[in-house]
């Protein structure tokens, strides 16, 4: 008998992964293409490149509030191929206004906020529809794929869309990531089936409690609480990190751009390392340890950021720091994931990923600019350091027991 990792998920699963594959590598294709567009082409400063960067999570994650409850009331699928449809307009957008010289920053700004709102209620949708399609034993499985595609995409495509970039100019990068967009709406049409009408499909306005049940939700649950706040606090502080690593290395440490390229990029091989060994990990030691194992781990690496050197011995902390955090992000998201699905009702798994990724959206942005002041006050380096102080009390927010899914009995008795 094949076992669950080897075995075949079927033909729609397999119609899915490709449509995620696809965007993945379209999206880590043009990675920072907006940044560089902002600098190169509409020769912006700094201040408005962090504005960009800023406003479109912020924003973004604003739009998409009412998103979650009106995805949670209708059909996935189609769902999910208006999102990737609205993100190819949005984003071919870009190289069209190039051309014809109509390109401003106002321009990249409402395009950064349609694709961030576009794609919260795109994963809400397709974290949904992913319960539905697949077996609750094949989830992690499912996820785990999922997470070596991102991981893979991230090391493979940013050195060759930084090539594009160098023969081409920044704007083709966007144009092959907007492609991408309708190559994965293609894809999710391509899965074909039947999915059931959720019971308020026909509802045309949406009550104020809808907006809020997903955190409402999260909150009140004694195991995804303390999961949020603990995914909210880790990603925020990493995040706001990374602004300020840039400035350390190429600034003050003077590494070259191909060795701070090199020193993010190698590191992704890790993901794809953790993401594979997640469900054997699992299926030997049992899920809930490996999320505990996992999380804590994660949480002890970037404090040594702070000891970044020049030179060579420099650049080999970073690889070994980053692969060491990259390996345990690659183990601990699809657990996480599994998880969350697993802990959710299917009638509120849409408000609750979009709460989650509106809430993650903005605590990236706020901590970014409450970093990016500290690092003002006192240096890059220093900033860094509290960062990696403040990670290592994050594993105390993980749940300690593991607790019995909530309708597991009735998802149960579904399935017979």
């Amino acid at each position: 008998m094949r076992r669950a990792s080897e075995r075949s998920l079927g033909r729609r699963f397999g119609w899915l992964w490709a449509a995620f594959a696809i965007s993945s590598y379209g999206t880590a294709f043009g990675f920072g293409a907006f940044p560089l567009i902002a600098v190169l082409v509409l020769h912006c400063g700094p201040t408005q490149v962090a504005a960009l960067a800023a406003a479109g999570r912020l924003v973004g994650a604003v739009v998409a509030v009412p998103l979650g409850p009106w995805v949670e009331f209708r059909r996935k699928r189609p769902v999910m191929i208006a999102m990737d449809l609205v993100r190819f307009v949005a984003v071919l957008s870009i190289p069209v206004a190039f051309a014809l010289g109509w390109l401003g920053f106002a321009h990249l700004l409402v395009v950064s906020v349609v694709v961030a709102a576009a794609g919260i209620a795109f994963r809400a949708a397709s974290g949904a529809f992913l319960k539905s399609l697949v077996r609750p034993e094949d989830l992690l499985v499912a996820n785990s794929r999922f997470e070596s595609t991102t991981w893979t995409a991230t090391s493979v495509a940013p050195p060759l869309g930084g090539a594009a970039i160098g023969v081409f100019g920044p704007v083709t990068t966007v144009l092959v990531d907007a492609v991408s967009y309708l190559l994965s709406a293609l894809g999710i049409r391509a899965i074909g089936g039947t999915e059931p009408r959720p019971a308020r499909d026909a509802a045309p306005r949406l009550r104020a409690g809808d907006l809020v049940e997903g955190w409402r939700f999260i909150l009140g649950d004694r195991t995804l609480r303390p999961l949020f706040l603990n995914a909210i606090a880790v990603n925020g502080l990493i995040m706001a990190t990374e602004p300020l690593l840039a400035v350390l290395l190429l600034g003050d440490l003077g590494f070259s751009p191909w060795q701070y390229g090199l020193a993010f990029a190698v590191p992704c091989v890790g993901g794809l390392v953790g993401s594979r060994l997640a469900r054997r990990l699992v299926a030997r030691f049992g899920r809930h340890r490996m999320l505990l194992a996992s999380g804590v781990l994660r949480a002890c690496w970037p404090v040594w950021l702070a000891f970044v050197v020049p030179g060579v011995p420099g650049i080999a902390l970073v690889i070994a720091v980053q692969f060491g955090l990259v390996t345990c992000c690659g183990l601990f998201n699809p657990v996480l994931a599994t998880y969350r699905l697993d802990h959710t009702a299917p009638d509120r798994i849409a408000r609750t990923l979009s709460a989650w990724a509106i809430s993650a959206s903005v605590s990236i942005a706020a901590l970014t600019a409450l970093w990016g002041v500290l690092a003002a006050v006192t240096s890059p380096r220093a900033a860094i350091a509290v960062a990696g102080v403040l990670l290592l009390a994050t594993p105390l927010l993980l749940p300690r027991h593991e607790r019995t899914p909530r309708g597991a009995g009735e998802r149960a008795a579904s399935l017979i």
